[in-house]
């Protein structure tokens, strides 16, 4: 039986993730720091799984828990947009050292396969174009902001753009303290492979929403934090004006696709870290999203409010077939499906 090392496996998307790779025979370990501002009550660990509570960025504790591990998935970090920069250091430390401190532990242990929890972050905008086809976007400027002008422009012309898919080949661009610690996570794993010959998966998740996701704080997701807003009793705010595209993949096709992951990372050549996007290829909009929460959860209407976040872009969506045709993955959770689920189960406190 193979063994796999879940970092942040007692976390929203790592006790998946565990979940998932019983299901598929895998000897479970978890090591998770079970800090008190994300779990409030202790897990629910499942039975045969073994759960070692420390931090990743304690070399000595993830070193110990290397021994007869096979393949590292590495979800443990720190999430969200944050409140303000003032956050960095949180977001470098738990993100960019941890990920540094792993990939040390395993170069020292020889565990050479690692599956790691990247995020469609890392692109900042998504993929444009204009009248002569592809077109890098320039940062959004204040003024068009204010003026509801919410469309990205052309680097070099200035004309308002039209987003696309976004595959893997796609610059990567962050425009937030979090994206450039996931980036930062990518090249570090990069890095590791070149020196180890070890094997990556970087798996770029969009949207994750699901049963289990964390309530609303500064560094929930958007579905959590409209999910919230409706067992307040509160109308669901949308930022700008809703239009913003944004591809919403379900926990359960996340954690299916480490699990796909897991065993690329088996057969893939030496010294390569492949990025993969993982997202349901459905486009929604922010509005769309929130509308069809509030409906599933009989709910007040979402309220449409102009205002607008500095670091936030205005569109990213998928184009998974890499996935697809690589790691043999395919979503299968209907956001349809998904809302109406989502809109009345349980989230993490």
């Amino acid at each position: 039986m193979s063994r796999v090392l879940v970092t942040g496996g007692a976390g929203f998307i790592g006790s998946r993730v565990v979940l998932h790779a019983l299901r598929e025979g895998w000897d479970v370990r978890i090591l998770d720091s079970l800090t008190p501002d994300v779990h409030a009550r202790p897990p629910d660990v499942p039975a045969g799984v073994e759960l070692v509570r420390g931090d990743v960025s304690d070399g000595q504790a993830v070193h110990g828990c290397l021994a007869g591990v096979d393949v590292v998935c590495h979800q443990a970090a720190k999430v969200g947009m944050g409140v303000d920069f003032s956050d960095a250091p949180d977001y470098i430390a738990a993100n960019a050292l941890g990920t540094a401190v792993v990939l040390a532990a395993m170069a020292r242990a020889g565990v050479g396969r690692l599956v790691l929890a990247s995020s469609m972050v890392v692109y900042g905008e998504g993929r444009y174009v204009g009248p002569d086809g592809d077109a890098l976007p320039a940062a959004r400027r204040q003024d068009d902001l204010r003026a509801g002008r919410f469309e990205p422009r052309d680097r070099v012309t200035g004309g308002f753009l039209s987003p696309a898919l976004t595959d893997e080949d796609a610059p990567l661009d962050p425009r937030s303290v979090y994206a450039a610690s996931k980036v930062a996570q990518e090249h570090l794993a990069g890095v590791w492979a070149a020196e180890t010959g070890g094997s990556v998966a970087m798996l770029r998740y969009h949207n994750v929403y699901g049963p289990g996701m964390p309530r609303d704080t500064p560094y929930a997701g958007v579905a959590a934090i409209f999910r919230s807003a409706l067992e307040r009793g509160d109308r669901p705010r949308v930022f700008e004006d809703g239009g913003q595209r944004r591809d919403f993949v379900h926990v359960d096709d996340v954690a299916a696709a480490n699990i796909a992951a897991l065993a690329w990372t088996a057969a893939a050549p030496p010294a390569v870290a492949r990025a993969f996007n993982i997202g349901s290829g459905t486009v929604s909009t922010i509005l769309d999203v929130a509308t069809q929460l509030s409906l599933a959860h009989e709910g007040p209407a979402p309220v449409v409010t102009g205002e607008f976040r500095a670091g936030d872009v205005r569109h990213i969506t998928a184009s998974s077939a890499r996935a697809r045709a690589e790691l043999g993955w395919a979503p299968h959770v209907d956001l349809g499906s998904g809302i109406r689920e989502f809109a009345t189960a349980a989230l993490r406190d």
